[in-house]
Formats: structure tokens, sequence, C-alpha cells
């Protein structure tokens, strides 16, 4: 969220560009399957003192496909910033791509920051953003931050770091319903990574139609 004091505006998303039409501003958008985002918000929504009760596994994804979570709509999120793919000053990368190859993603963010790193300087960063070595850090994993604000006695800021954790939480009838609502929301959009398959990473996204059927809500718990 971008925030102009002087006018009292504020903005989110891909917003913060529209009334700088000239800006050089560098922005990284990570992108993250969406289903995985589900689960991730869902233990956040746990620990995060500040935000309401999640509620149960069920009733959180439905409320995260009508877009009434903290934070809002994933899909009108995505949707907002993916049209800004091709600027030269906006780089799409997906959180799977960076856990299949987080050397090569560290490479490529450097090039788009013009900030090249000799093979001494990039093992370190790669070193330093490993997901183990990050849970280690009391500097990434808000260990510092009173119960009060993140309660981590209920569970870790960063858990597991992995891809398709979601296939652990979702049933079949979830993963038919969030894939209903998903094509519809995401229909004529570029192809993702995990459209393909949801623990693939890959490059910047494709065209392609997509033609679905109407969505429609979770209606079963899922697994714990």
């Amino acid at each position: 969220i971008r925030r102009e004091r002087s006018r009292g505006r504020e903005t989110s998303g891909s917003d913060i560009f529209s009334p700088l039409p000239n800006t050089h501003t560098q922005v990284i958008y990570v992108g993250r399957n969406p289903r995985d985002v589900v689960v991730s918000l869902y233990h956040y929504s746990k620990i995060a003192r500040q935000l309401k009760d999640p509620g149960t596994p069920d009733q959180f994804l439905k409320n995260f496909l009508k877009g009434e979570v903290q934070f809002g709509s994933w899909f009108d999120h995505i949707k907002g910033w993916i049209r800004m793919q091709g600027k030269e000053n906006f780089l799409f990368i997906t959180y799977e791509e960076l856990q299949q190859d987080l050397h090569s993603s560290v490479q490529r963010i450097c090039q788009f920051l013009g900030r090249l790193l000799d093979e001494e300087a990039l093992e370190s960063v790669v070193a330093h953003s490993a997901f183990k070595a990050m849970k280690a850090n009391t500097m990434s994993n808000f260990s510092l931050l009173p119960p009060s604000l993140l309660d981590q006695s209920h569970g870790a800021f960063l858990r597991k770091g992995i891809c398709g954790d979601w296939k652990n939480h979702f049933t079949v009838a979830q993963s038919e319903a969030f894939d209903r609502v998903y094509r519809e929301r995401m229909r004529g959009l570029p192809t993702f990574p995990w459209d393909v398959d949801p623990e693939d990473a890959g490059p910047d996204p494709d065209p392609r139609p997509d033609p679905s059927p109407s969505p429609d809500q979770a209606s079963e718990p899922p697994h714990p």
C-alpha cells in the first residue's frame, strides 16, 4: 500500500503506478500458487494477533475464494499487477521458481536491478536467502516480535517453505471447488507455472485462452 501523505490518498496493488506514469520505481512481484497461499495465510492468521480468528479451514477457504480475507482478493491483486508485464521496471517471478533454482533466480533479480554480483557475493546471497537460513535468522523469522503481536507459540511465522503443501490440506471436493473459481476468475489471463503443475517453476507466464464453468464454493472440511 502506498500512502500520499500530502493529499491523504491511499492506493493498493498496481494502482501505485497510476499517479506516476513516468516512474522508474522498480517492482519485483512474487507470485505463488494460490492454493499454497490459502494454507499459508490461514496459518499466519492464527498467530497474528491483529487479525481476526480465521475460523475453520473450510470457512477460511470459502472466504478466500470470495476475497473476504486479510489483504483482499488474491485474484484481483495478481490481475492488477500482471498488466504491468513487459514494462522494463517490472519483474514477475514465482515462489516456485525461487524454490526450484534459487541461484538462477537471484541472478535474474540482480540483472533486473542492474546490480551484478561476483560469484562469491552471489553465493552469499543465495545462502542467506535459503528458507532454512531465514527460518533460523531472528531478523527474518520475526521471533523478536512480542507475543502480543505475533504469537508463535501457536505456530512459526516461517513454517515449511515448500511448494504443494496445499495437497496435505485440501480435500478432493475443495480442490475441485477451488479450480472452478480459479478458472472463472483467471479466464483469459496468462498461464502460470502452477496451472501446468502446482509444484512446477518456470519463466514469465505465456498467454492462453481459458474457458471455464461457473464458480462454486468449497463444501467439505479439509484434512487437518
